[in-house]
């Protein structure tokens, strides 16, 4: 029996999620766990060349997994297996919608390799659901940085932009060590409006949350030494 740590990694489809999840891969993967990318089948020559040179495998312990997307079961362009793709923002909706439509297959995936975690995007949040069938623990994949992650958790809680007259009227953002200012005009509607928050993608991204909550914990796309005040922020709300 092979008793290697197996961890199972799931970027969102767009290249700003998928690459730096690739590398984390391959990083476990020099340090003796085996890794599995689960992608669709349009993403595997990528990422089977990032792994790869001149047919040689590079990273031996990092494997590829494909499923099907279903784009036209959601409504979207036969094709599209990525938010790259899209034509317009109001494909979006459509697009999380056929990412749902994946946890059978990755719950089938789970049930057959049996991995030891499970890194998951955190725009998968039907993934922590899917972990815990098989007592799998699943981590949150957070492509943002420790600092963007710390400013939008400082907005949700204490918005201060409700106290501004105008979407151009600047406003500090508070508790940072750092003075930083916004405005309205850069705050995502569903987050500064509580009708918006009542759409399709403000619920979402609600999901997105609760989920987060109800993981093992987050990796963030990034390291200490390039944000150390906002990694102990992030330690001490979570303590």
């Amino acid at each position: 029996m092979d008793q290697k740590l197996h961890i199972f990694f799931f970027p969102f489809f767009a290249h700003g999620h998928m690459l730096p999840t690739l590398d984390m891969a391959k990083v476990f993967s020099c340090r003796g766990v085996k890794s599995t990318m689960i992608t669709t089948h349009q993403h595997v020559p990528m990422f089977e060349k990032s792994i790869q040179k001149k047919g040689k495998q590079l990273f031996t312990d990092v494997s590829i997994r494909a499923i099907h997307f279903p784009a036209v079961e959601a409504g979207l362009p036969e094709g599209t297996e990525s938010v790259d793709q899209l034509k317009s923002e109001n494909l979006i909706p459509a697009f999380i919608r056929a990412t749902a439509m994946l946890q059978d297959q990755l719950e089938q995936l789970l049930l057959e390799c049996r991995p030891h975690c499970l890194i998951a995007d955190k725009f998968f949040p039907w993934a922590t659901e899917a972990a815990a069938k098989f007592r799998i623990p699943r981590l949150v994949f957070d492509g943002m940085s420790s600092f963007s992650n710390t400013v939008a958790e400082i907005l949700r809680v204490h918005r201060p932009f409700d106290n501004v007259s105008s979407d151009s009227e600047p406003f500090l953002v508070p508790d940072l060590p750092h003075e930083i200012k916004l405005t309205r005009s850069k705050i995502p509607s569903y987050e500064r409006d509580k009708e918006a928050a009542g759409t399709e993608l403000g619920r979402f991204h609600q999901r997105v949350r609760d989920s987060d909550s109800k993981s093992y914990g987050r990796v963030v796309n990034s390291f200490y030494e390039l944000e150390p005040d906002q990694a102990l922020y992030e330690f001490l709300k979570n303590n």
